[in-house]
């Protein structure tokens, strides 16, 4: 009895430790407050190019959910943060995203057309023997240009006009970028939509190494190439373990998966 009685307490010692380790694998990056417009810290506007005008973003409830609203008026900027995601434990990007419409005139194969209605980014450090010769002679370039900021690699999962949803190409401006097309064309505009992509997969299928370290994630929508006016919002970003499930904020500020 008092043997039975004691494997019963080791296993439920487990069932709970794994239960409470399941909780804590999530890793928040973006739930917002709408009881303020403002974006709260660490999240900062960064602008890529001075002479283009802004992005603006603001906090606010849209159809039920406390999210991040981005205006582009024939501008560009991300909305970003640093970040620190073990990518072994937590290789999961979710979040939730919507557009008013897609661009008319975008066309990611060109970079008059590199424009999209939205955008999440993701900036990773490489480590040094992952890169060629030639990869670090041409960011050693770039970085004298535009600073030290620029990153060994991104990955922007888009919200495209025309391409398909899965097309995978490099940035028109540099091949250091990949372009991932999540979803396209307005069939699922003015809608909230929840997107799940594993993000190890795809930096290993990208850049061909698994010790990729992420340091930025950022939002956009942008327009300064096609001088178009866009609206989209973003909400509950959050990485989370490959066995486990997203969870999006309901209308109602319950949880849902």
């Amino acid at each position: 009895m008092h043997a039975f009685i004691y494997l019963r307490l080791i296993f439920s010692f487990f069932l709970f430790f794994s239960i409470v380790y399941s909780a804590c694998a999530e890793v928040t990056i973006g739930r917002f407050d709408s009881s303020s417009s403002a974006v709260p810290a660490p999240w900062q506007v960064i602008r890529l190019e001075k002479s283009v005008q802004p992005t603006s973003y603001r906090v606010m409830r849209w159809d039920g959910i406390d999210a991040v609203e981005a205006s582009a008026n024939s501008s560009m900027a991300l909305l970003g943060r640093q970040v620190e995601i073990n990518l072994a434990e937590t290789p999961i990007l979710c979040w939730r995203w919507r557009v008013d419409h897609v661009l008319k005139t975008a066309d990611m194969t060109k970079r008059s057309g590199d424009d999209y209605a939205a955008r999440i980014y993701l900036a990773f450090a490489l480590p040094r023997e992952s890169l060629s010769f030639g990869d670090r002679a041409a960011l050693a370039l770039v970085r004298s240009i535009f600073g030290n900021q620029v990153p060994d690699a991104a990955i922007n999962y888009v919200w495209d006009n025309r391409q398909p949803v899965g097309k995978r190409l490099p940035n028109a401006y540099t091949d250091r970028a990949q372009m991932i097309v999540q979803r396209s064309g307005n069939a699922d505009a003015a809608k909230w939509i929840s997107e799940r992509v594993n993000v190890k997969a795809d930096v290993v299928a990208a850049f061909g190494t698994d010790k990729a370290r992420i340091v930025l994630l950022a939002m956009a929508a942008d327009s300064d190439n096609t001088r178009e006016t866009v609206r989209s919002g973003f909400s509950d970003i959050h990485f989370v373990a490959a066995s486990d499930n997203c969870t999006f904020t309901a209308s109602d500020n319950s949880l849902v998966q």
